[in-house]
C-alpha cells in the first residue's frame, strides 16, 4: 500500500491501512488524501477529504470517533475520486481518527487521520498593517545556500544559471540566512512569489504554474523547512504572506491526469479559449456575457489550465488550502494572484471563510489596472451598484504605481516635458481615493516581479528615484519594495521577466558583489541602500505614517506637497520636479503649517525652522518630521 504525500513517513505508511486476510496486495490504495491534516478549534467545523485512488468511489466510508461524524459523502463522474465530509464539534479532542473504507460492508481500507491542536491564539493572530512595510523576493533569484537542492530527481527543469529564464537555485535556506538584513532595512514583511512545487519543463522558477498545492517545491526546500523559517522570521520581527493562486494550476498538476470531475476546468486542454484580460467586464454594467466569460473562464496560457471555481467541490478544496497553509505555516498574511481572473462569487466566499477563521487577517489581492474604481470594487465594504460584496480587506494599488512613475520621470527621463503634467496626474490619482473603502489598506509599491525596475523606468536618473523612495516611504498605504530596488538595480524599460528578475548580489557563492556586506556595490548603489534604510527605520519608528490621515496640496509649478498628521504629529513631504530651485509660500499651507515650527529633514537630518518661505533644491525631496 501506498500513500503518496509528503507528510507521511515510512512508519505511519506501513501502518495506515489493513487489509483483509488473503486480499491482494494491490487490491485498493489511497494515492493522494488532502488535506493530509486538519485541526480542532476550526471556526468551521467541517472539513472536506478528497481522497483519490483507483476505484476508490466504488468504496463506502465509515467512522467512529468522539466528536467526529461523517458528513456529507460525494462522487463524481471519475470512480477514482471519494469526496468526505468531516464534521468536527466545537469540544472534539486533537488525535488520530481511523477513517475505514468498506466493500460491501467489509473494511479493506483503514486510514488514521490526524486531527490536531491549534497553536495558541492562532484565530487571533496578528496580520500586517500600516506600520509594517513589505519586502518582496523571488526566492530563486535571491539567494542559493543549498546547491544540493538546485536539481531535483523526477522534477523536469534543471538548474542553468547562465539563462534568465532559467532556474538559478534559490532557496529557502538561503532566505533565511538573509532575514538580519531584510529586518536591518526596516522591512516587517516577507512576501515571496510562490513556492509551491511547480513541475514545468521550463520557465518553473517563479511558481505560478502550481503542480502540487501541498507541497513546497524541493528545489526550495520542504513544507518542514518553510515552517521553521517563518517561525525563525517571527523572532526577528518578520512576519510571511504566501502567494496563493486560486484562478489557475500549471498543465503537469497531477489532476491534469486525472481530473476529479468533468467540470473542474473551465474547457479542457484540448480546447479552451485564452483571457482577454478584460478586467473591467466583471462590473461593466455594458459588458457583453461572452467577453466577461472570456475574462474569468479563458486561461492565461495553454501551460496554465483555469479552474472553475463554480465548483463547489473545488471551491471548498481551495479555501481549504489557503486555511490549511495560514493555519500550518504560521502565516501574518496572503497575497491572491490574478484576483479579480477567478469567479467573483467564489472570490466573495473565499475572503468570507478566511477573515472567518482569522479575523484580523490582512489579505491583498492583485487587479492589474490604472482604474481606481475597477480595483475599488474588490475591496471589503466597498458599496458596489451591482450589490457585489467582498470580504477582500486590502488590495494591490496599480493605479498610483502607474501614476507615481509618470510624475518622476517627466521632465527626467523626457527632456523638455512639463513636470508638472506628471505630477497633477499622481494628485487626481490620489482624489480618486474616495473611491475606495478603505484606501489605506491599499498596497503601493515602486515595482514587483511583473513590472520593470523603478530605477530603470526613472531613465537610471537618481534624483528620480530618490523622490519615487521618498514618496512610497510616506505616502498612505502599506508600502512593498521589490528585492534589489533597494540598490539601484538596473534592468530593461520594457518588461523582461527574466532580466528584471535578476539574482540579488552575494546570493551565491563568487558572486562579485554582496549586497549585505556592501562589498562590491557601485558607491551609487551604497547610497541608495543607505537611503532606503534611513527612510524605511525612520518609518517604522513614525506611527503618524501608520495611523495619521493624508492631506495634499495641489501641485504648483513643479512642485508637491503633503502632509501625514495625526493631531499629535505632523510629518511635511516637498517635492521639487524643477531642474532649478523653488520657493515655496509656507502661508499656502497654513492649516497645517505655523511660522516657528521646527523640524527635522529626514532626509538631510537637518533641522527646519518654518519662515515664510521654504526653499528646494533642484529635483529633490525634503521630509520635515515635525515632533
Amino acid at each position: 500500500m501506498t500513500l503518496s504525500h509528503p507528510f507521511l513517513t515510512a512508519g505511519l505508511l506501513a501502518a495506515a491501512f489493513a487489509l483483509p486476510a488473503g486480499a491482494a496486495a494491490d487490491a485498493w490504495r489511497i494515492d493522494r488524501l488532502e488535506p493530509p491534516f486538519w485541526w480542532t478549534g476550526m471556526q468551521h467545523g467541517t472539513v472536506q477529504l478528497m481522497v483519490h485512488g483507483r476505484g476508490i468511489a466504488a468504496l463506502e466510508p465509515a467512522l467512529q470517533a468522539p466528536g467526529v461524524r461523517l458528513g456529507k459523502v460525494t462522487r463524481t463522474g471519475n470512480p477514482n475520486y471519494l469526496f468526505i465530509d468531516l464534521d468536527i464539534a466545537a469540544d472534539a479532542a486533537p488525535g488520530e481518527i481511523a477513517l475505514r473504507f468498506l466493500d460491501r460492508g467489509q473494511p479493506v481500507l483503514t486510514h488514521r487521520y490526524a486531527l490536531r491542536a491549534r497553536e495558541a491564539g492562532s484565530a487571533q493572530r496578528a496580520s500586517y498593517g500600516n506600520g509594517d512595510a513589505i519586502y518582496l523576493v523571488v526566492p530563486d533569484r535571491f539567494a542559493n545556500g543549498d546547491p544540493s537542492n538546485d536539481n531535483v530527481a523526477g522534477l523536469r527543469e534543471k538548474a542553468d544559471r547562465a539563462h534568465p529564464g532559467g532556474r538559478h537555485g534559490g532557496d529557502l535556506k538561503g532566505l533565511g540566512e538573509r532575514l538580519d538584513y531584510i529586518a536591518g532595512m526596516g522591512f516587517t514583511m516577507v512576501w515571496p512569489t510562490p513556492i509551491l512545487e511547480n513541475d514545468a519543463a521550463r520557465y518553473s522558477y517563479h511558481g505560478y504554474g502550481i503542480t502540487d498545492l501541498y507541497k513546497v517545491d524541493p528545489r526550495f526546500g520542504s513544507n518542514e523547512e518553510y515552517r521553521a523559517l517563518v517561525a525563525a522570521a517571527k523572532t526577528k520581527g518578520i512576519g510571511f504572506l504566501q502567494d496563493i493562486v486560486l484562478n489557475h494550476v500549471g498543465v503537469h498538476h497531477w489532476w491534469m491526469r486525472d481530473l476529479p470531475a468533468p467540470d473542474w476546468l473551465n474547457g479542457t486542454r484540448e480546447k479552451h479559449a485564452i483571457t482577454n484580460h478584460g478586467h473591467s467586464t466583471v462590473m461593466d454594467p455594458n459588458a457583453s456575457k461572452a467577453d466577461r466569460d472570456i475574462f474569468t473562464d479563458g486561461w492565461f496560457s495553454d501551460g496554465m489550465p483555469d479552474l472553475n471555481q463554480r465548483q463547489p467541490l473545488l471551491a471548498t478544496y481551495l479555501i481549504q488550502n489557503s486555511i490549511w497553509w495560514i493555519e500550518y505555516a504560521g502565516l501574518s498574511g496572503v497575497r491572491t494572484d490574478t484576483f479579480a481572473y477567478s469567479d467573483r462569487g467564489f472570490l466573495a466566499e473565499w475572503s468570507r471563510r478566511l477573515t472567518q477563521e482569522y479575523p484580523k487577517l490582512n489579505m491583498v489581492g492583485e487587479e492589474w489596472t490604472s482604474n481606481p474604481a475597477i480595483v475599488a470594487y474588490w475591496q471589503r465594504g466597498k458599496r458596489n451598484q451591482d450589490g457585489y460584496a467582498s470580504h477582500m480587506p486590502g488590495m494591490m494599488d496599480f493605479p498610483l504605481h502607474d501614476a507615481v512613475r509618470a510624475a518622476f520621470a517627466s521632465g527626467v527621463a523626457t527632456p523638455g516635458a512639463d513636470p508638472q503634467q506628471g505630477l497633477v496626474r499622481l494628485y487626481d490619482t490620489l482624489a480618486n481615493d474616495f473611491q475606495y473603502a478603505d484606501p489605506y489598506n491599499l498596497v503601493v509599491f515602486p515595482g514587483n516581479h511583473d513590472t520593470s525596475r523603478i530605477f530603470a523606468a526613472l531613465g537610471e536618473d537618481r534624483d528620480a528615484y530618490r523622490m519615487a523612495i521618498a514618496f512610497y516611504a510616506t505616502v498612505r498605504g502599506i508600502p512593498q519594495f521589490f528585492y534589489g530596488d533597494e540598490l539601484m538595480m538596473a534592468g530593461p524599460k520594457e518588461r523582461d521577466d527574466g532580466v528584471v528578475r535578476a539574482d540579488f548580489p552575494g546570493g551565491w557563492a563568487g558572486d562579485a558583489a554582496d549586497a549585505v556586506s556592501g562589498r562590491g556595490l557601485a558607491a551609487h548603489q551604497k547610497d541608495a541602500q543607505d537611503f532606503v534604510r534611513r527612510l524605511m527605520t525612520w518609518r517604522r519608528a513614525t506611527p503618524v505614517l501608520h495611523r495619521g490621515r493624508m492631506t495634499h496640496f495641489m501641485p504648483d509649478k513643479g512642485t508637491y506637497v503633503y502632509f501625514r498628521h495625526d493631531g499629535a504629529q505632523k510629518v511635511m513631504v516637498a517635492f521639487n520636479r524643477n531642474a532649478a530651485a523653488a520657493t515655496l509660500d509656507t502661508a499656502r499651507f497654513a492649516e497645517l503649517l505655523v511660522p516657528g515650527m521646527q523640524g527635522t529633514d529626514i532626509v538631510s537630518g537637518k533641522p527646519v525652522r518654518i519662515g515664510a518661505t521654504m526653499e528646494l533644491a533642484p529635483k529633490s525631496v525634503v521630509i520635515v518630521d515635525f515632533r
